[in-house]
C-alpha cells in the first residue's frame, strides 16, 4: 500500500523549515532516526526505535539552558520523523494498525505526552501546561508559536510554594482537528483528574495582552488546521454542555501579575429561543447555544473546553482554564512572554497552596 505524506509534512521539505533545522542542531534526527528504522528486524524493536528517538527530541527540545528558547525544531523535525516512518519500508510484515501505533506513539513520545506524570509525594504540587505547535505556515513559515515554547520553557521546573514544591510537566498539541477527534486531549489530560494540582492550557492570541479565557463553547466555526482541514459543528455529541467556565484564580492573576493581563468573559452565543448569534461581553445567558468562546471557535477554545469538561466530569474542583499569550513576530521577543507566564502558573500554584 502506497503511503501519501502529509501537506503538513510535506511542508517540512521546504527551505525554511530546512534552515531552521540546520541552525538549529536538529536536523541530524531524521537521517538518524532512518538508520535505526532500517536496523529495525520486527514491530517492537520498530516500537523501541520510535519511542527512543521521539523521546529523545522532546528532551532535546525542553532543554532550558539555551538561551532563546524556539520551538520550531521540535516541530519540524517531528513532521520529518513522520514522514519517514509513514513512507518506512520494512523487511517483515507490518499492519495498518502496528504502523498507525508507531506514528501515534511518534506522535505522543516527542509532544511531552507520554511523560506528563509526576514523582509521588505528599508535599508536591503538580502542574500541568501544555501549548501548541506553529500554524498559518502557508502565510509564514518561519513563524513560531509562543505558547509551545512556554511549554519546553517550563517543562521540569520547580519552585516553592510555602511548605510545598511544585513541579511542572509540559506537553505541546498538534494544530489538527482530526487529533482532537481521535481524543488526543483526553488521553493526554484524563489522568491528570486525579494526579494533579492545576492544568493550565495556552495558546497564541492577540497581540500585546494575555487573555485569562473565562468561558469555553462548544462550537466549532470552521478554521483550517495545518493539514488544510476545516470544521464546522459541535466539537462532542449531544450530552457535553454548551458551556465550559475556567476555575483558575482570575483576579490574583491580575493582581499579582499585572500589566497586559485581561480577564475575557466575553462570548457568542445563540440566545435561548432565538435563531441570530448575538455577543455578550459578561458571558452567556442561561440556556443559549455556543458560538464562540472567549478564546474563540478553534482549536485553543476546544483544548480549554475540554480541559475543563474534563475537570467537571471527573467532579474535580482544582485550578483549570486557559490563557491566551500575546502574538510574537519572533522568537527573540518570546522572552518577556515566557518570564509573564512563569508569574502566572507560579501565582495560579501560589493559590492552590
Amino acid at each position: 500500500m502506497h503511503h501519501d505524506i502529509t501537506p503538513e509534512e510535506d511542508r517540512a521539505t521546504l527551505d525554511v523549515p530546512r534552515r531552521i533545522l540546520e541552525r538549529s542542531g536538529f536536523g541530524a534526527a531524521d537521517p538518524l532516526f532512518g538508520a535505526d528504522l532500517n536496523d529495525a528486524g520486527d514491530p517492537e524493536e520498530a516500537r523501541q526505535t520510535v519511542a527512543s528517538h521521539a523521546s529523545r527530541l522532546w528532551t532535546e527540545a525542553a532543554r532550558t539552558d539555551v538561551g532563546t528558547v524556539d520551538d520550531r525544531p521540535l516541530y519540524w523535525a517531528r513532521l520529518l520523523l513522520a514522514a519517514r516512518l509513514r513512507t518506512w519500508k520494512p523487511t517483515f510484515d507490518l499492519t495498518e494498525a502496528d504502523r498507525s501505533g508507531l506514528l501515534h506513539l511518534l506522535e505522543t513520545a516527542s509532544r511531552g505526552i507520554t511523560e506528563l506524570v509526576f514523582p509521588p509525594g505528599e508535599r508536591l504540587l503538580r502542574v500541568v501546561v501544555t501549548g501548541f505547535d506553529p500554524f498559518r505556515l502557508d502565510e509564514d513559515p518561519a513563524c513560531a508559536n509562543p505558547s509551545g515554547a512556554a511549554a519546553l520553557d517550563l517543562n521540569g521546573w520547580t519552585f516553592t510554594v510555602g511548605e510545598r514544591t511544585a513541579v511542572v510537566r509540559t506537553a505541546v498539541f498538534p494544530v489538527r482537528w482530526s487529533d482532537f477527534d481521535a481524543g488526543l486531549v483526553e488521553e493526554a489530560l484524563g489522568r491528570a483528574y486525579g494526579e494533579a494540582d492545576a492544568v493550565l492550557t495556552l495558546s497564541r492570541g492577540r497581540p500585546d495582552r494575555f487573555d485569562l479565557e473565562v468561558w469555553n463553547g462548544v462550537w466549532r466555526g470552521g478554521g483550517t488546521d495545518n493539514l488544510g482541514v476545516a470544521r464546522t459543528g459541535r466539537a462532542l455529541a449531544a450530552d457535553a454542555p454548551e458551556w465550559t467556565r475556567s476555575s483558575l484564580p482570575l483576579d490574583l492573576i491580575v493582581d499579582r501579575v499585572g500589566g497586559p493581563v485581561v480577564i475575557n468573559t466575553e462570548v457568542t452565543e445563540v440566545p435561548a429561543g432565538a435563531e441570530e448569534p448575538v455577543v455578550r461581553p459578561q458571558g452567556p445567558t442561561e440556556g443559549s447555544t455556543a458560538r464562540r468562546g472567549g478564546g474563540g471557535d478553534y482549536l485553543s477554545n476546544e483544548i480549554a473546553y475540554r480541559n475543563t469538561l474534563l475537570r467537571d466530569r471527573a467532579g474535580s474542583s482544582i485550578p483549570a482554564g486557559h490563557v491566551h499569550l500575546p502574538r510574537t513576530d519572533s522568537i527573540e521577543e518570546h522572552a518577556p512572554v515566557l518570564a509573564r507566564v512563569r508569574e502566572i502558573v507560579a501565582t495560579v500554584a501560589a493559590g492552590v497552596a
